[in-house]
């Protein structure tokens, strides 16, 4: 028999201060934009996908991009039915692997070393925090063609900006999905590459949840 779905409430600061124990990147790569989500906003998304739109619980969920397993291992302690992480940096997956260890998320939680494009099937719920396409023009708009061939349901961050959120509308609705709201959120970034200048950075950023067709 399968798992059975619970809705065991945990407080967002308490899902907020276990997530701040995983382990970041210890060499993040410029040109994969490897910048670890804050444990805020992960513990922000998850919550509002978990509790409010009920796309967590008993379900199966994919992070596309899953980086340290920051929002992958946040889905598996919510009690997502199974969670995949996909990331085609082998480091980035490794250091995600004992981040679940060391939280005792073994059981529902699963990872994969490969490109997105790799990835076939359906699945309940997508989480991604794609690159914004800084260092690789375009970089994020694969991760959505992706994520609505895989789910009906998901949850993207990009850069915030009137003008980014009519093109990003604009392509979504093209490849057949729909914004259901849209969530501005702060991220803090530390100071992790030779290029910047701050000790810490906030960048204003958009949460997307988004409706397909799958």
């Amino acid at each position: 028999m399968g798992r059975i779905a619970q809705k065991r409430l945990v407080r967002k600061r308490d899902l907020e201060r276990v997530l701040s124990k995983i382990e970041a990147h210890p060499l993040p790569k410029v040109y994969l934009e490897q910048y670890t989500t804050p444990s805020s906003v992960a513990a922000e998304t998850l919550y509002l996908a978990a509790y409010v739109y009920d796309d967590i619980i008993g379900k199966t969920v994919v992070d596309l991009g899953c980086g340290t397993g920051r929002l992958s291992i946040g889905a598996a302690l919510l009690d997502a039915k199974e969670v995949f992480g996909v990331d085609l940096d082998k480091a980035s997956v490794r250091v995600a692997q004992r981040n679940a260890k060391s939280l005792a998320v073994t059981e529902n939680a699963h990872w994969i070393i490969a490109d997105i494009d790799c990835i076939k099937g359906t699945f309940d719920t997508i989480l991604q925090n794609p690159p914004f396409g800084v260092q690789r023009r375009g970089a994020d708009r694969r991760f959505i063609i992706k994520s609505l061939e895989l789910s009906s349901t998901i949850y993207s961050f990009h850069k915030s900006g009137h003008s980014n959120r009519i093109f990003i509308k604009r392509f979504i609705e093209e490849h057949g999905g729909k914004i259901t709201n849209i969530f501005p959120m702060t991220m803090e970034i530390p100071r992790i590459f030779k290029f910047h200048t701050k000790k810490k950075q906030s960048i204003q950023v958009d949460l997307y949840r988004i409706e397909g067709k799958n």
